[in-house]
C-alpha cells in the first residue's frame, strides 16, 4: 500500500533515481523482481508435486507386478522408465515414490517365473544398473588350484575328513545310532511297565512310511524344521548354495525353506535353492559339456555341504545334492567312473569351502537375512552390503 500511494497515477515500474548510483534500483524494481521469483518458485514447487504424484501413480504398476510376482511385467516396467524416473523422488507429504529402492524388488518376482532365461535377464539388468557389482566376481575361480584331491590332500589343506562330509542317514551314522538305541530302550521300558504303545507306534511308523512314499518326507521335515538347531543348519546349508551361486554368476530363482512349498514346486528334499547356469544348459542342449561349466555346477551343488563343514565341522544334509551330481555325471560322454566322481566331489567341496571361507562375512549375512524371513532381494542386498565392506 505504501508503494502504490507513492505513485498514485503510474503503474509499478522500475526506474533509477537521479540521486542514486546508476546500479541501485528503486523499491518498485525490487518489488517486481521479488514477485517474479515467488511466482517461479511456486510454479516449480507445483511442477515437482505434480511430477511426484505422476511418478507415484506410475510406480503403482510396478508394485502390483511385484505383489503378483509377475517377473515379465515388472522387468518390462523397469526397462521402460527413464533414468530420471529410476531415481527416488522424495516429498514431505508423499514420502518415497520409487526408484533405486524399488529396483531390487524385481528379484522377489523370480520365484514364480517359469522361464529361467527371464530370471537371467533380471540379474543382467540389475547388474547393468550397478546394483549387483559382485554378481559373478568369482566366475573364473574354477580354473585355479590342483585337480587331484585325495582324502589326505583334503585333510591337510582344509582340515576336512571325507567321512564327515557324507550326508547322514537316520540310524546309520552320527548321533542317530544313539537316538535309535535310546528309543528302543524307552519302548522296552514302557512295555515292561505294562504300557503297550505298539499300536500307536505302528500308526506313527505307517504314517511316516506313507509320508516318505507319497510326500517325499514332507510332513516329517515340516515337524523337524520347528526344532531351532535343525532349522539353523538348513539355513547354513542353503545360504552356502545361494552365496556360491551368486559369486559364480548363476542367477538364483529363489530359496525354498518350507518343506510343503518345496514339494509343491517339485523340489526333492526339505529345502532347496534354485539356480540357473545358462552356459551349462546351452552346452547340455548341444550334446556337449565343457569342464568349466561342469566345475561351476559342481561347486554350487556341493556348496551346501561345504557350508555345513565350515560352520559345524561336518555335514548332515546334502543327500539330494549328491543324487543330482550322480545324475549329471551319467550325462557325460564318456560317463565318469566311481573314482573320478569321488575326486570331482572332493574337489568341488574344497573349492566351495575356500570360497565360503574367504567370504565368511557375506555367508553370515545371508544366514541372518534368511533367518529373519527376508525375501530374496533382501538376502542379495545383505550379501552386497557385506562384500562392500571388504
Amino acid at each position: 500500500m505504501a508503494l502504490r500511494s507513492h505513485l498514485p497515477c503510474s503503474p509499478p515500474r522500475c526506474f533509477v533515481s537521479p540521486k542514486s548510483p546508476p546500479d541501485s534500483l528503486s523499491p518498485h524494481c525490487s518489488f517486481r523482481a521479488y514477485s517474479r521469483s515467488n511466482f517461479l518458485n511456486k510454479t516449480q514447487s507445483q511442477t515437482t508435486t505434480i511430477k511426484g504424484k505422476a511418478l507415484k501413480e506410475k510406480w503403482k504398476e510396478y508394485e502390483e507386478a511385484v505383489k503378483e510376482k509377475n517377473l515379465a511385467r515388472a522387468l518390462q516396467f523397469l526397462k521402460s522408465i527413464g533414468d530420471d524416473d529410476a531415481l527416488a523422488v522424495s516429498d514431505s507429504s508423499m514420502g518415497l515414490v520409487g526408484g533405486v529402492e524399488r529396483d531390487w524388488e524385481v528379484l522377489d518376482t523370480c520365484l514364480n517365473a517359469e522361464d529361467m532365461r527371464l530370471v537371467g535377464t533380471a540379474y543382467a539388468f540389475l547388474k547393468g544398473r550397478g546394483f549387483l557389482p559382485n554378481f559373478g566376481r568369482c566366475r573364473n575361480i574354477v580354473m585355479e588350484g590342483p585337480r587331484d584331491i585325495t582324502p589326505s590332500v583334503l585333510k591337510s589343506s582344509a582340515g576336512l575328513e571325507v567321512s564327515k562330509l557324507s550326508p547322514k542317514k537316520w540310524g546309520l551314522s552320527g548321533t542317530s545310532n544313539a537316538v535309535l538305541v535310546a528309543f528302543l530302550g524307552g519302548v522296552s521300558f514302557l512295555l515292561s511297565q505294562g504300557i503297550d504303545i505298539r499300536p500307536n507306534l505302528a500308526a506313527i511308523l505307517g504314517f511316516a512310511f506313507l509320508d516318505s512314499i507319497f510326500l517325499g518326507g514332507c510332513c516329517l521335515a515340516q515337524i523337524s524344521s520347528c526344532w531351532p538347531p535343525y532349522r539353523r543348519r538348513i539355513l547354513v546349508h542353503e545360504a552356502g548354495h545361494l552365496l556360491t551361486a551368486y559369486l559364480m554368476g548363476c542367477p538364483i530363482r529363489g530359496v525354498i525353506l518350507d518343506p510343503v512349498v518345496a514339494v509343491q514346486m517339485g523340489i526333492q528334499g526339505q529345502a532347496g535353492t534354485q539356480f540357473w547356469d545358462e552356459k551349462l544348459e546351452n552346452e547340455l542342449a548341444g550334446g556337449r559339456l565343457s569342464s568349466t561349466a561342469f566345475d561351476r555346477y559342481c561347486m554350487v551343488l556341493f556348496a551346501g555341504i561345504a557350508a555345513e563343514a565350515l560352520v559345524y565341522g561336518e555335514a548332515e544334509g546334502g543327500e539330494n545334492d549328491e543324487n543330482l551330481f550322480r545324475s549329471i555325471c551319467l550325462l557325460l560322454q564318456p560317463p565318469l567312473t566311481v573314482a573320478q566322481m569321488s575326486n570331482q566331489a572332493r574337489w568341488a567341496v574344497l573349492q566351495s569351502y575356500n570360497l565360503l571361507k574367504w567370504h565368511s562375512d557375506a555367508h553370515k549375512s545371508a544366514i541372518k537375512a534368511l533367518e529373519s524371513g527376508g525375501s530374496l532381494s533382501i538376502v542379495i542386498r545383505s550379501i552386497e552390503d557385506a562384500l562392500s565392506l571388504r
